[in-house]
């Protein structure tokens, strides 16, 4: 009359329960990695236009490029110098130097924009050292 029945799940069901959890959580994981990396790129796009502005609002205050990066600290311009979201650095700046023409040999040379010296390629596909 009653069978003796055991309850639980197969063998079968298991495996294709920790399969579509495996999968799921391989995508959760890709999009993690993407969303970070677009976070670090949209970072590194905003510390180089503060930086850029700020060289661009020291030479109007004050007739000269600066010297470095760290003048502008002093000078109260930034804060502190930003860390590449990139390389994860204060190092990593590379800054172009401002040198003056024959026509204009009265300014002294310092720096005229900032780049970043990590490697590689955005998301977008141009190199970090072009933005």
């Amino acid at each position: 009359m009653f069978r003796n029945r055991q309850s639980g799940f197969t063998l079968i069901e298991m495996l294709i329960v920790v399969a579509i959890i495996g999968l799921l959580a391989g995508t959760a994981v890709g999009q993690y990695k993407r969303a970070m990396q677009k976070s670090r790129e949209a970072l590194l796009r905003e510390n180089l236009y503060i930086m850029r502005s700020q060289i661009n609002a020291y030479v109007a205050a004050n007739g000269e490029h600066p010297f470095d990066l760290e003048t502008l600290v002093i000078e109260g311009y930034l804060r502190e110098i930003p860390v590449d979201p990139v390389t994860r650095s204060k190092e990593s700046w590379i800054t172009l130097q401002f040198l003056p023409t024959e026509e204009d040999l009265s300014l002294e040379p310092g720096i005229e924009d900032v780049t970043s010296g990590a490697d590689g390629y955005g998301m977008d596909g141009s190199s970090y050292a072009d933005w």
